[in-house]
């Protein structure tokens, strides 16, 4: 007996140190392969891990209420909750069990602070750098300013994260409970994280029609969705300025608060003036609706206060232009976002003057920041036609509807005129690409399948403080 157990004992410490060298060879294999990735492939493989991980959560039984979203429309979910998006071909609240609505709930947490923070937040805790492929990685999902420090500023982005969404389910915990919704703790919590990373996954099927007139939560939801949108870079920025850590706040965040306030005035009074179905809404209902829709396309966050079916055709326009411009620089919305606008606007007033350099706001934007900016408006704008073409081959749904629904996905918005939850299943897959695309960004989605070897040592900056 006892012969028998020792060779149970020796069989157990061999098979044990066999699986032990097994895991340590695959770690180094692995660990190999990532050393060859550029940046932008590492990125690409994160978001890619992301999405595969709550595909294959949500697909599970212990995630479904019902049977008839298909493995498709689980990717489709997962996709659109990584890439923050907010569209979806199947109600989350019908479909989902709580577990399952958990599982989207994260994906949306971890797409909306970006690939690389909560991973490298967790490093830094333990010690006090980074290793320089995760530098190089963070530094192509963040575009920060040369005078920002890469650790301290992820650790920022968790803690002002977590605050921000602490606070948003706050106040929405005491809005849901007066209006006597069901769950409303966990609809608080849900729609705060969904609002802040500018998601657009609502627990509602109609969104937030039903609260349209509803002051606090239209402004509550608003400023969630701006703090998301207009980037960490902006938030920490004003945070360091109020408690004295630096004088003054950088070109980037003047420029996003600036473009931010100025196109949420133009599109809230254009659609205030010339949008019929808001027109028609009580008086005390339009300007918040006319706001709160601006707000929603602007900051990429989705959500809706007012049917989008049957819209003027110069108001879906107008939305596309908003989808398409975005949020800012290491923010969690998608778009070009407003400071290669600026840029462009800047290239633009320097070749009607018939100057050689660009500048904007009385500082010169280097040669090679022009051209990136150049490249991913291009790019952009490229992937957008691509995706609106194959939409209207696939779909036998009106133009301006493709459209709406290309622009909505590669923007990251979750706006949609209605079409999303009828699309085909190569409608749907277009779709899947286009959202992730969105995510990683035009340019970076390139690199990652294009260029072998990308050495991204530096962040990706217009200015000394000025961020692409």
């Amino acid at each position: 007996m006892k012969g028998l157990l020792s060779v149970c004992r020796s069989a157990l410490a061999r098979a044990f140190n066999i699986s032990l060298e097994a895991l340590i060879y695959c770690r180094k294999t692995m660990m190999a392969v990532v050393w060859q990735l550029s940046p932008a492939q590492l990125v690409f493989a994160g978001y890619l891990f992301y999405v595969i991980s709550g595909w294959i959560l949500l697909c599970l039984p212990v995630s479904q209420k019902i049977s008839q979203a298909g493995v498709l429309d689980h990717l489709f979910t997962a996709m659109s909750a990584v890439s923050t998006t907010g569209l979806t071909t199947v109600s989350t609240y019908d479909s989902y069990t709580f577990f399952g609505q958990l599982v989207v709930l994260a994906l949306i947490q971890l797409g909306g602070i970006g690939y690389m923070t909560l991973g490298s937040f967790l490093i830094l805790s333990r010690k006090h750098n980074l290793p320089p492929t995760r530098v190089k990685a963070a530094q192509t999902v963040f575009s920060l300013p040369a005078s920002f420090n890469l650790n301290e500023f992820i650790k920022s982005v968790i803690f002002f994260t977590l605050a921000i969404e602490l606070i948003g389910t706050t106040g929405l915990y005491f809005m849901f409970r007066q209006a006597e919704v069901s769950q409303p703790l966990w609809s608080a919590v849900f729609h705060s994280v969904s609002a802040f990373c500018t998601a657009g996954f609502s627990l509602y099927n109609n969104s937030f029609e039903s609260f349209r007139g509803h002051f606090g939560l239209n402004l509550l939801i608003g400023a969630l969705s701006y703090l998301g949108a207009i980037g960490f870079i902006v938030c920490i920025d004003f945070w360091n300025k109020w408690t004295g850590r630096t004088h003054s706040v950088t070109l980037t965040s003047k420029i996003v608060i600036a473009a931010t306030f100025w196109l949420s005035i133009a599109g809230t009074l254009l659609l205030f003036i010339c949008e019929d179905t808001i027109q028609a809404l009580p008086a005390n209902e339009r300007l918040l609706a006319s706001f709160f829709q601006t707000m929603t396309a602007l900051t990429t966050v989705g959500f809706n206060t007012i049917g989008l079916a049957d819209v003027s055709k110069a108001s879906v326009l107008l939305l596309i232009i908003m989808m398409i411009i975005g949020a800012s620089p290491s923010g969690t919305g998608g778009g070009i976002k407003v400071t290669t606008l600026s840029a462009m606007i800047g290239v633009i007033r320097s070749a009607i003057r018939g100057e050689q350099e660009v500048h904007f706001w009385g500082r010169h934007i280097p040669t090679e920041r022009i051209w990136m900016a150049v490249a991913s408006f291009g790019f952009y704008l490229f992937v957008l036609v691509i995706g609106v073409y194959l939409l209207d081959l696939s779909e036998n749904t009106p133009f301006e509807k493709n459209f709406f629904e290309a622009a909505s996905a590669l923007g990251t918005v979750g706006l949609s005129m209605g079409i999303t939850s009828g699309l085909t299943s190569l409608g749907k897959m277009i779709i899947i690409i286009l959202m992730f695309i969105g995510r990683i960004g035009p340019i970076s989605f390139g690199a990652a399948l294009f260029l072998k070897k990308l050495d991204k040592s530096e962040p990706d900056v217009l200015d000394e403080d000025l961020a692409v």
